[in-house]
């Protein structure tokens, strides 16, 4: 047992660390289950064992001759980091003193065989500072993803002195080589190194053991020994934490850093070279590949995050576990989109067997989830169980689907978009309701796809129904999500809206967009929440063309482009890029501070590349396009989520262009990159599908149809319409076209998606009554309904 505790536990309320990074990575290798990230030169949340759990905030070096000065390394200096080659996931850092008085390099890197990073430093004072300087490093740990309750001690084994950490039987230790000359644990804020040091610009505290609480680790290294090695090690158990650590110090540095590199560059070599059709040399390209690569988590193979990082993480507390180290669907599929653009189908595969593991009984999906399929928020958005069924026929189109059958989860992820839809509980930007362009587009090819995979398996019926209803769906468009009185830009009345709001559990909408409000999230205390649906746009509606179920240059599409560039384009030093959509909340306030529920949102750089998308469509040049998302791109080549977008404000360290605290690197901006040089390269839009284009761009338009369900319960259908009723299950369904005078009984068709219907005559004017015999127990719905035909 310690003699030496630390006193004044449990120390200052922990936080996260900051969202944008400068670089994140790993080993290339499956063995190696650890992942880290950088940002302002240090090393901050490391990741172990798997991709979605953070167990450090930081670890950094401190700096002082003991009198004068005391410098902390994130803070004080000046960096420059590179990759230590065209892909590895693995950098060169220098931090510089401003005042010349001394540098440190250093190399950070994954051993590929264990849950260990390394950092390879040399420290160089000036000729007139030699022997003056001391170097310590300084380590918070945040075990099991949490500040509190983090237990440490220094202990000697083999005669070095090691820092070991723990909570809840996750492990983690610190060592060096040659050695840490002298060490101490404490509380952060009140003990720990950083204060001790601050206060006087000495090391006065050398406390064995701190915790539990909030601790951190200082230890003073020997800066004599010329080039040195500091080990941080992850394990489920004491023994093994220090055995790794040991073995990791022990091997050739040299040797390992080429393995490190090596693998890397065997990985991303076999991927597609599009660098032709970059702006940068394929420098962001190359990057892109690794970071998607790098997303994938090494037990859970298939699950791939949004990102290795906390937005605002520096200002959100430790109870806040959820950052973007979380499965999106979305964000998923998006990922393994973009490496199946660079020509990648192994980990697009191990995604979809995932996710079809992941599948909720019902056909959905969480909105997110850890990467052991718990689920984190459990919203629904129709998009993210849209998505699963396109990945799953792009797979099928290029026989990539090796031994697996994708039918049971397509027809369950069909089912569920027919039963729930065509309201959407939350659309892409996760915040409304409603008739949402962007998820209406992904639905109607996902049943495009899902009906393929149908016809495949010989079931006509079933593919036949979700053709049909796919086209109900797109015909009605225009009537859900376009506004015929926009005011947002002079005489362009007529243009899409972000969404059409609308309560899933409502069963009669409103189904005018210039008749509806909507309420807007993120909002600032003491402003408007609520504004007309027909004065809300973002670009939403590309995703329109992008499938292929709207032609480039439709004059609709072109007009509410118009009023998209009016409203929320930006023009930056590096190039175009837009906001979400107008009274956005979800960013940097207003003032650059950060956000905390609400704020103003800023412009993402993702935006840039689906606009590039549909210019390339229409025939246009994009080379601006691809150029702005280059120079968007931060530190190694990190595309963020959010760039500022106001005139610089230097005492944020916020510049026009460049990034906010919201997530960097957001997968999902760059896999947009890499599926736009794909598309430039074959001239033709990577997403497009072609049984979607075929049938809504082709020669024959499909069928106009209605569709009553019993969540939409639509009371008026044009004379002439087709109208169909359907259900969930199997039913009878007795109607009357004559108010009850006589009635029919008809038995619905079913369907292999669980869904059954029946279609009704509309070839005169009158009235339809029906109600339900539900099968096989013979029970009645015990209400009628009626729709006018008109």
């Amino acid at each position: 047992m310690p003699s030496n505790l630390a006193p004044g536990g449990p120390g200052i309320e922990p936080r996260w660390t900051r969202a944008a990074k400068d670089a994140v990575g790993t080993a290339a290798t499956v063995a190696s289950h650890v992942w880290y990230t950088m940002s302002r030169g240090i090393l901050n949340e490391v990741y172990y064992p798997t991709i979605d759990r953070p167990q450090l905030r930081d670890l950094q070096f401190l700096v002082t001759d003991g009198e004068t000065f005391f410098h902390d390394e994130r803070r004080d200096l000046n960096h420059a980091i590179e990759p230590l080659s065209e892909h590895a996931l693995g950098f060169a850092v220098t931090s510089t003193d401003p005042d010349g008085r001394y540098t440190i390099h250093k190399e950070v890197l994954a051993d590929p065989d264990q849950p260990v990073v390394l950092l390879r430093c040399r420290f160089e004072p000036a000729d007139e500072w030699e022997g003056w300087l001391k170097l310590f490093v300084l380590a918070a740990p945040h075990l099991d993803v949490g500040g509190w309750d983090n237990e440490g001690e220094i202990v000697e084994i083999a005669e070095r002195r090691v820092l070991v950490a723990v909570r809840n039987r996750t492990f983690l230790s610190i060592g060096a080589t040659p050695g840490f000359r002298r060490a101490s644990v404490g509380y952060v804020g009140v003990n720990d190194g950083w204060t001790d040091l601050a206060s006087n610009r000495r090391m006065d505290h050398a406390f064995d053991a701190a915790g539990p609480g909030n601790i951190a680790f200082t230890a003073e290294l020997d800066v004599d020994a010329g080039d040195f090695t500091v080990g941080l090690a992850f394990s489920d158990c004491r023994h093994g934490v220090v055995t790794s650590l040991f073995q990791s110090l022990g091997v050739d540095q040299d040797t390992l850093r080429n393995r490190f590199a090596a693998g890397w560059e065997a990985t991303c070599d076999r991927l597609a070279p599009l660098e032709s059709a970059s702006q940068d040399g394929g420098r962001l390209y190359r990057m892109s590949q690794a970071l998607l690569l790098a997303h994938e988590d090494k037990h859970y193979q298939g699950a791939m995050i949004a990102s290795l990082s906390i937005p605002w993480g520096e200002h959100r507390s430790d109870d806040e576990i959820g950052g973007y180290h979380l499965v999106w669907t979305r964000g998923m599929v998006n990922s393994v989109t973009g490496l199946l653009a660079t020509g990648e189908t192994d980990v697009a595969l191990r995604a979809l067997i995932y996710l079809a593991a992941t599948q909720n009984p019902d056909g959905g999906f969480h909105q997110n989830f850890w990467i052991t399929g718990e689920p984190h928020w459990t919203g629904i958005q129709l998009d993210e169980v849209a998505v699963p069924i396109v990945l799953a026929w792009r797979l099928h189109r290029r026989g990539a689907l090796g031994a697996f059958d994708p039918w049971p989860m397509v027809r369950r992820a069909a089912g569920y978009l027919v039963r729930q839809g065509p309201v959407t509980p939350q659309e892409r930007w996760e915040e409304n309701s409603g008739y949402s362009p962007s998820t209406l587009a992904s639905n109607i090819a996902a049943l495009v796809c899902a009906a393929a995979f149908a016809a495949d398996r010989g079931d006509a019926g079933t593919a036949d129904y979700l053709l049909e209803y796919a086209d109900f769906l797109e015909c009605h468009i225009e009537d859900w999500t376009v506004t015929t009185r926009g005011t947002l830009y002079p005489g362009v009345a007529r243009h899409y809206v972000r969404i059409l709001p609308a309560e899933p559990d409502d069963p009669e909408p409103i189904e005018d967009p210039d008749e509806a409000m909507i309420v807007l999230a993120n909002r600032p205390p003491g402003t408007r929440y609520e504004f007309p649906a027909s004065e809300i746009v973002d670009a939403g509606f590309l995703e329109l063309v992008r499938y292929g179920i709207r032609p480039p240059g439709d004059p609709l599409v072109e007009d509410s482009l118009a009023v998209v560039d009016r409203t929320l384009k930006v023009d930056t030093p590096a190039g175009p890029v837009w906001r979400r959509y107008n009274h956005d909340g979800y960013g940097q306030q207003s003032d650059g501070g950060p956000y905390v529920g609400y704020g103003v949102g800023r412009a993402w750089p993702l935006l840039t590349g689906e606009r590039a998308h549909y210019e390339l469509a229409a025939g246009r040049d994009v080379a601006a396009y691809v150029r702005a998302m280059e120079r968007f791109a931060h530190g190694i080549g990190l595309l963020p989520e959010q760039v500022w977008d106001e005139p610089d404000r230097a005492d944020r360290f916020l510049r026009l262009g460049g990034p906010t605290g919201a997530a960097m690197p957001l997968m999902w901006a760059h896999a947009e990159y890499a599926k736009l040089l794909r598309s430039i390269t074959d001239d033709q839009v990577f997403d497009v599908i072609d049984e979607v284009r075929d049938r809504y761009l082709g020669a024959r338009r499909p069928v106009k149809r209605e569709v009553w369900k019993p969540n939409r319960r639509m009371r008026r259908v044009p004379v002439g319409r087709a109208l169909r009723v359907q259900a969930p299950g199997s039913f009878i369904l007795r109607w009357s076209a004559d108010g009850w005078g006589t009635v029919e009984d008809t038995r619905a068709v079913s369907t292999s998606v669980g869904v059954g219907y029946v279609d009704l005559p509309t070839d005169r004017p009158g009235t339809l009554d029906f109600t339900f015999r539900w099968l096989p127990d013979g029970r009645w719905e015990r209400q009628d309904y009626r729709v006018e035909i008109a």
